[in-house]
């Protein structure tokens, strides 16, 4: 069943914590709409924190890459504010 909730398309599951990250993007309203694909994963699972990364703007806005370990989740958003997302995600989630 295809539903939205707080501008989530909900038709895929979406990686475990991270369903907060995508909605703190709603909320400081980067994006209007997040659109998450499937998930893939290793057999040989890694456990790790969330983040998200910037992968390419597309028409409508932009692919983003969820990742928790060594799962990786496509997350397509809508968004007119393409710049300003992009480097939200890169000081957010710069590596150390």
């Amino acid at each position: 069943m295809k539903y939205r909730k707080k501008g989530i398309k909900k038709e895929h599951h979406i990686i475990e914590d991270g369903e907060e990250l995508l909605e703190d993007l709603v909320k400081k309203g980067l994006v209007e709409a997040i659109i998450p694909g499937r998930i893939k994963t290793t057999p040989k699972g890694q456990p790790g924190n969330p983040r998200l990364t910037f992968q390419y703007e597309t028409q409508s806005g932009a692919k983003l890459l969820l990742k928790k370990g060594s799962t990786v989740q496509e997350v397509f958003v809508i968004t007119q504010k393409k710049e300003e997302l992009q480097k939200y995600i890169k000081e957010k989630y710069k590596k150390n």
